[in-house]
This record gives C-alpha cells, sequence and structure tokens, in this order.
C-alpha cells in the first residue's frame, strides 16, 4: 500500500525558529497553516524560551551536522510526495540555507509544482539582528530559488543596498530581487497614518494598505507569509490572497493591540484566519515593466 495519499491536503514544510512562549516564527506558520487545513512538517532552526525582543534568552543551535542529516531524512523521506510547498523563515546559522536549498530542489524534483516561499527573515527598521552572513546567505543562495519572496521594506533595502523611501523604489527594488513574485510588508502607504503590502508579479502590482499600530508584537511577517501561501495553495488569485492575507493578519494585530498583548493572540482570534472581517484598501498600481514589454 503507497505510503502517500493523492486526495490528502497537500502538505508544508516550515523551517524557522520555534520558541516554547510566543506566536513568532513556526509557531505563527504552523497554526496558520493547520488552522487552514494544511498539514505541516516543522522543522526548527533554533529553539528559544521566548523572542529576543522580550529580553536575553538561551539560543539553541542544531549542531549544522545533525541539522543536514535531518533535512536529508526528509528529502528520502516516502511521504515527499505529499508535500506541495516548502516555507523558510528565519535560520540559526549561515549553513542551514544549503540545506533548505537541497530540500527545496528534493520537493521540486517530486512535485514539479511545488512552491518555494522564502521569509528572509534578517532585520527591520533597526537594522539586521542576525549576523551579515546568515543575511548574505539568504539573499544570496535562498532569494534566487525562491517562487515568492516576503520580505518587510527594510529587509527589501539592505538586500538592495539602498534606502527604499518610497513605493517607486521599493517596487523597482522588487522587481530585481530575483523571485517572480513578491510581497513586500511594511511598504509605504498612500494612505495617511497607514502601511501597506505589496504585491508584484511578472502582471500587476497591488498595494493592501490599512491603518498603521504603533509597537506592534512580534510574528506578523512570518503569519502574512503563512497566510499568503495557505491562500495561494487554496487556488485563490493572487489579488484576492492579497486582500483577504492583510485583513487577517491587520484584524488579528489589531484585536491583540485592543486586549493590550505582547504577543498575537492566534488561538484566540482563529476564526479570523479564515473569514476576516476588516477592511484594508486596495490599489492597482503601474507595473514597471509594462512598458518594456510592450
Amino acid at each position: 500500500m503507497s505510503a502517500e495519499k493523492t486526495d490528502a491536503p497537500r502538505a508544508v514544510i516550515v523551517i524557522s525558529s520555534h520558541v516554547a512562549r510566543g506566536s513568532v516564527g513556526n509557531r505563527a506558520a504552523v497554526f496558520a497553516l493547520e488552522t487552514l487545513g494544511f498539514p505541516v512538517w516543522a522543522v526548527p532552526t533554533i529553539i528559544l524560551p521566548w523572542h529576543p525582543g522580550h529580553g536575553r534568552a538561551t539560543r539553541i543551535v542544531p549542531p549544522l551536522d545533525q541539522f543536514k542529516a535531518l533535512m536529508a531524512d526528509l528529502e528520502r523521506a516516502p511521504w515527499l510526495g505529499e508535500v506541495g510547498a516548502v516555507l523558510s523563515g528565519y535560520l540559526g546559522e549561515p549553513g542551514q540555507a544549503e540545506a533548505v536549498a537541497s530540500l527545496v530542489a528534493a520537493v521540486k524534483a517530486r512535485t514539479p509544482d511545488a512552491v518555494y516561499i522564502c521569509d528572509p527573515v534578517m532585520g527591520d527598521s533597526g537594522g539586521l539582528y542576525v549576523p551579515e552572513p546568515t543575511a548574505a546567505v539568504m539573499r544570496d543562495r535562498l532569494m534566487p530559488i525562491a517562487d515568492i519572496a516576503t520580505p518587510n521594506r527594510y529587509e527589501l533595502e539592505w538586500m538592495a543596498g539602498a534606502p527604499l523611501p518610497d513605493l517607486k523604489s521599493v517596487i523597482a527594488a522588487a522587481l530585481h530581487a530575483g523571485p517572480s513574485t513578491m510581497l513586500v510588508t511594511s511598504a509605504p502607504s498612500m494612505m495617511t497614518g497607514g502601511t501597506g503590502n505589496l504585491l508584484l508579479d511578472g502582471n500587476q502590482v497591488l498595494l493592501a494598505e490599512h491603518r498603521l499600530i504603533d509597537k506592534p508584537p512580534n510574528g506578523l511577517g512570518d503569519l502574512t507569509a503563512a497566510v499568503y501561501l495557505a491562500r495561494i495553495l487554496s487556488g485563490q488569485p493572487a489579488i484576492k490572497a492579497l486582500q483577504s492575507t492583510t485583513a487577517a493578519v491587520y484584524e488579528i494585530l489589531a484585536r491583540t493591540a485592543k486586549r493590550g498583548g505582547d504577543e498575537l493572540q492566534l488561538e484566540t482570534d482563529a476564526q479570523s484566519l479564515s473569514h476576516p472581517m476588516a477592511m484594508v484598501q486596495l490599489r492597482h498600481l503601474t507595473h514597471p515593466g509594462r512598458d518594456r514589454r510592450a
């Protein structure tokens, strides 16, 4: 009897950080994907008691040889055909990137239309919070093989090597970043007092905006990448996936902030993942490549 079930939901391999307390990294992505109906194979790149933003904490990074061996086991797993996507996020050290790339290649060899989404978790408005070699390997090894990437604006700035103060510069940087689809979070907004998610692919540039909430909890990027991936795997067109993803994440953020939570309260607001009610402003922007393709 086959170990695979062709009628089963497509599994997602999520490779990112794990915290004991909180809703960041794998804790956010796995919860969202499973809530939305996708089985998850979760691989921790680092283990922490809580997000480092809450204070200094012990870091447990798997020895690289053991991490590579575990990833190699997944490559030859008899259930690899169940996997329809790989999502990578925070890396504990630069050497993990090659194992991620190898696993992505194995998944795509088995299922050619599998999706690889790279969330290059490396920094924010305060600068890099991973060592520069780790950021560089995400940029140079993982971004080029991704189908979709979900950097925030500050991560895209670092990868582009230049400030991105406005939508025009963000769009230009996203167009040249490598992946065919880019979802840039924390993008400049055309709405006063707002922030945006900018989606750019070969055909369109879309901006979904909502009100900016000061001092948000961590994990919004992890959650956005996972929810957008779930929408795409469910067959939603990009425009609907962007709008519903932005609405879901904003709704959870707003409700968490109203309660004064210091972590996203996903378990309380799980319904928002499936049926968000928040309103977001969606704009169609000019694609800079259209004139060149004409």
